[in-house]
């Protein structure tokens, strides 16, 4: 069977990992210089190119994981030239190409959600921060590579902000629109689910590190870490997600036709008041991928063919009852300025997921803010913690770090 996955990061490494099969003959576009498979020099969001390539090589299936070609609506134009695809087609991935949208259809739906405003003005949108209580949580509506939310805990820093996105286009287009709402307070989650428009299957909670720094501090990231199971989502607030946010997500997706065949994100916020839902992904979260996957023991390329046939409810999602320690190595500088071009040393039999990384004549080196990371599973926490530590610091990188305190709870 010939399979091609978009993208080039850890995700899609880790995505890789899972369904390789000697029986399969796996393409990566464009993949990374550290993924066991034939990598393809083409952009993400190259349609023309892709669609000719698939052509070429009559690919059987098609994972598309990145969120810009699915929002570009890259599955749509893959289907309509008669390839299977894992990934919503731009209907259903419009819950995370605008922040707006996302927020709208949670207020149709009933979804619990923090409370907001959404502007085009920047007058108007300064106007209601200076009547704001802070902190609150500026969004850019449009994909800004998980950079584009801000805590703002002042007037100053909220008008700085909005001038950045809505002025200087610090996320191109993104920044066009905002949103304004309230922080909410609690623990995170992040819960992943299988969904083929008919069937939702919720994945293991998993709890992400965004911040560069360690006690989240620093600069969101697209991700320095993660566990799963999340030790904060009991099973009586799985219960209430299921009734108060899943099925009624799955019933508006249905509702409004949205087209849905893929992994759709939920980032959900534990607060005193229940949980409320702070934002949808419309595919596999980064580092959440190389965390959940490695505990996955049903066959994932299967669930994702059901998904793209819309069989997901005969189909078993189960994991292991382990619990499992992601942790990202970065280079220096990450998510701002950061050099390139050192090469990375590391046993061979080490078990890692590239991302930012490139061919060079002394080996691999670091080629991206992300560089790698690791992950992995034990029955407690602390022991799949202590395993990931010991096996990152057999990795040498003259600019990289990673946080010391993913899982530390």
């Amino acid at each position: 069977m010939k399979i091609a996955i978009i993208g080039a990061g850890g995700r899609e490494h880790a995505i890789l990992k899972k369904i390789a099969s000697p029986e399969h003959q796996l393409f990566a576009i464009p993949g990374n210089a550290g993924m066991d498979a034939h990598c393809v020099n083409l952009h993400v969001s190259d349609t023309k190119g892709i669609v000719a390539f698939a052509r070429q090589t009559q690919l059987d299936f098609i994972i598309v994981a990145p969120d810009n070609p699915l929002v570009a609506g890259l599955v749509d134009v893959l289907e309509d030239a008669g390839f299977a695809c894992f990934g919503p087609r731009k209907s259903g991935a419009q819950l995370e190409g605008s922040k707006i949208f996302a927020k709208e259809f949670m207020q149709r739906h009933h979804i619990p959600t923090a409370p907001h405003r959404a502007f085009e003005d920047l007058q108007e949108a300064s106007a209601f921060l200076a009547k704001s209580h802070f902190p609150v949580v500026i969004k850019a509506d449009g994909l800004a590579f998980g950079k584009g939310v801000r805590v703002i805990s002042g007037l100053e820093e909220g008008l700085a902000y909005l001038k950045a996105l809505m002025v200087d286009h610090l996320f191109g287009e993104s920044g066009c629109r905002v949103l304004i709402e309230e922080c909410l307070e609690g623990k995170e989650a992040s819960v992943l689910a299988f969904c083929d428009g008919l069937t939702l299957k919720p994945m293991l909670s998993a709890m992400d590190y965004k911040r560069a720094l360690e006690g989240n501090q620093g600069l969101n990231t697209g991700g320095m870490g993660c566990i799963a199971p999340n030790p904060y989502f009991t099973p009586q607030i799985a219960k209430e997600c299921q009734e108060k946010i899943f099925e009624p997500t799955l019933r508006g997706i249905q509702a409004e036709k949205l087209d849905f065949r893929g992994c759709l994100y939920f980032g959900l916020m534990l607060t005193a008041q229940g949980v409320k839902v702070i934002e949808y992904n419309c595919r596999f979260g980064d580092p959440e991928a190389q965390t959940l996957l490695p505990l996955l023991q049903s066959d994932l390329l299967a669930i994702m063919q059901a998904c793209a046939r819309q069989e997901l409810a005969k189909q078993e999602v189960r994991f292991a009852p382990l619990h499992a320690c992601c942790v990202v190595l970065a280079s220096e500088g990450y998510p701002q300025d950061f050099e390139i071009g050192h090469v990375l040393s590391y046993p061979k039999e080490l078990d890692i997921c590239f991302a930012g990384v490139k061919h060079s004549a002394q080996g691999l080196c670091n080629a991206g803010g992300r560089v790698l990371s690791i992950t992995s599973s034990a029955p407690t926490l602390q022991q799949a913690r202590a395993l990931s530590y010991t096996r990152i610091a057999q990795i040498s990188l003259k600019n990289g770090y990673y946080r010391h305190d993913i899982g530390q709870l």
